[in-house]
């Protein structure tokens, strides 16, 4: 595996140009002459330093011990009688000062031609390991080669560095390796292993019989590193959930994984949201899902699907006898594409769970859907149809289907614009439904006169234990008309009220519920404005014993140290108190109200032993 280093490059600035260095002329005798400057004056040429240097010691040798002054046979005798004439009056003769001269130099000389000579050396090796320049073939233009440098700290460890990273992601690729084999539940979700990690992982697969569910989300897998599960996954039995999310690998990718998984016998849940899966993707995956006879919980969520990709996993659903769970949230079907999957719903008795938030069906698309809903002879038990901009007249036909199911469970229709008029035919349904336990209607503009219709309908109605109502602007009179009724009506364990406007005048309502209700556990009033004044009135209600509620979200509200200091005093008074959770974030607490909600929650921890969670 390449390694990610990146070399800097730079260019080494050679010391300044050596000097031209001539040899000390010497005066030479009339038939003698020391060897020429031009042979070793520059260690360029032809001649070295070191023969340079044997020269210049030869010359001097000669000068020294008088060899450079015999003349040969006899020749020259009147040159002999001056520097014998030049000695008695006590002259130097010529030879001799000059052998003064260079002795006296000499030690400077010497070493200074050394170190040229090994600055040479060195030059020339560095010249060769500089980066050159070749020229690209395609563009002709001349592109660095060699090694590239850096002044960065560490950055020129090209080699070696390069090494330690290919070595340190050959040893997680290992550890990764092992924990398929070894692990039941393995989780690699980010790893970015990318293709070439998914080829060596994948054959751990093979005959693994531990691994049971695995993560490859966030991998940077393409549909090149699909082709690693071909010959693994067919032979695969002990692998039941796999989950591909967040991987790039397009339609391509899908028909490949599609046709390994027709001769699958193992995993019964595949997770394949966010992987760029279009329209011939999803076909593929139809195509598959009409063979395959073990996968239970398909997730398409966040791909680019259209009309025609849903008409494909209609075809699907009419041959498919084993599918339970089917997600394809954040996709683009629209009307057209809910009309075709509805057909694809009538025909199947087996699908449980139908997750289809945010396709822009609109109020034809519903109508068609609550349509084949109704006359379905299967049991759908959890429906999840938020965001697809269904207003009051959509929700009569999501009402129609509430009266008739016998089945359902789990109803959404968060982020819609049913408003009051929507939630008021809601209501009425749910009079006659005796199997909805969750109800949302978050973000639905929702006023005070549809809380107040959804409330008269829990006054009679035992099996609604969820209701989220967070982000309608039902304000204080419609908190009110709901607590009025929870007082001593319904069986709501878990009531969501954030972003609704309730503000102090509502804190007190449900401070005045919460000391008669007996089953609500989880209590949501996250930015409601509530302020100092809003959590000293749920304070109060602290202090006489609520068994039920453990779980109180404030989080938002603008309380400040007082609230705060309320809060724990109510902690401290009610050692009885259920309260296991309490979230006060993104508040406007100081230190001091800080510690005060430190020191109620040891000393509840003291006198009872129980914990409670406070997040500031």
């Amino acid at each position: 595996m390449e390694s990610s280093l990146l070399l800097k490059p730079f260019v080494l600035i050679p010391s300044a140009p050596r000097r031209r260095h001539h040899h000390l002329s010497l005066p030479t005798p009339p038939h003698r002459r020391l060897p020429s400057s031009s042979s070793s004056s520059s260690p360029s040429r032809h001649a070295s330093p070191a023969s340079s240097s044997f020269a210049a010691t030869r010359a001097a040798r000669e000068l020294f011990d008088g060899s450079a002054d015999r003349p040969p046979g006899g020749v020259g005798r009147g040159g002999a009688r001056r520097r014998e004439y030049r000695v008695e009056q006590g002259e130097a003769p010529p030879a001799a000062a000059a052998a003064a001269a260079f002795r006296g130099v000499a030690p400077y000389v010497v070493p200074a031609a050394a170190v040229l000579a090994l600055s040479f050396v060195i030059w020339r090796v560095v010249q060769n390991l500089l980066p050159g320049k070749t020229k690209d073939q395609s563009s002709g233009e001349s592109t660095p080669s060699g090694i590239m440098w850096s002044f960065a700290a560490g950055s020129n460890l090209s080699t070696s560095t390069s090494f330690n990273a290919e070595k340190e992601s050959r040893k997680n690729l290992n550890k990764f390796y092992k924990e398929i084999r070894t692990l039941k539940n393995v989780n690699m979700a980010g790893r970015q292993f990318g293709d070439e990690g998914l080829f060596f992982l994948a054959e751990s697969l093979a005959y693994n019989k531990s691994a049971e569910e695995v993560d490859f989300s966030g991998n940077g897998i393409t549909a090149v590193g699909i082709e690693a599960f071909d010959g693994i996954l067919q032979i695969n039995t002990a692998l039941k959930s796999l989950n591909l999310s967040g991987n790039a690998i397009g339609d391509e990718g899908a028909k490949c994984l599609s046709d390994i998984l027709v001769e699958n016998v193992g995993i019964q849940k595949l997770l394949l949201n966010s992987t760029n899966i279009g329209d011939e993707g999803a076909k593929a995956i139809s195509d598959m899902l009409k063979k395959n006879k073990t996968i239970r919980t398909l997730q398409l969520s966040n791909n680019t699907i259209e009309y025609s990709g849903f008409a494909s996993i209609a075809e699907a659903l009419l041959e498919n006898n084993v599918l339970r769970s089917l997600f394809v949230n954040g996709n683009y079907g629209g009307p057209l594409g809910a009309s075709s999957l509805a057909k694809g719903i009538l025909g199947n008795k087996t699908l449980r769970e139908l997750h289809l938030h945010g396709n822009g069906f609109g109020n034809e698309g519903v109508r068609a859907l609550m349509s084949a809903l109704s006359a379905h002879k299967g049991k759908i038990t959890v429906l999840d149809i938020g965001n697809n901009n269904i207003t009051s007249e959509g929700s009569l036909h999501v009402a129609e289907f509430i009266k008739r199911t016998k089945s359902l469970l789990w109803l959404s229709l968060y982020m819609n614009d049913i408003s009051d008029e929507g939630a008021e035919k809601v209501a009425d349904a749910l009079k006659q439904n005796k199997t909805i336990s969750t109800v949302d209607l978050g973000g639905n503009n929702i006023h005070s006169k549809g809380v107040s219709a959804i409330a008269e309908t829990l006054k009679d109605n035992s099996v609604v234990t969820t209701l989220e109502l967070s982000y309608n602007p039902i304000g204080p009179e419609g908190v009110k008309a709901l607590c009025d009724v929870l007082k001593f009506n319904g069986k709501i364990q878990t009531l969501k009220l954030g972003w609704c406007q309730i503000g102090v005048s509502g804190a007190e309502f449900v401070a005045d519920c919460l000391k008669y209700n007996t089953t609500l556990s989880t209590l949501d009033l996250r930015a409601n404005g509530l302020g100092d004044d809003g959590a000293i009135c749920l304070a109060r209600s602290f202090k006489i014993i609520n068994e039920s509620l453990t779980s109180l979200d404030l989080g938002f509200n603008e309380i400040r140290d007082d609230g705060a200091f309320a809060l724990a005093q109510a902690l401290k008074a009610n050692e009885d108190l259920a309260v296991t959770s309490l979230n006060l974030a993104n508040n406007f607490f100081t230190k001091f109200g800080q510690v005060a909600l430190s020191e109620a929650r040891e000393h509840v921890y003291e006198m009872s032993e129980k914990e409670i969670d406070i997040f500031f």
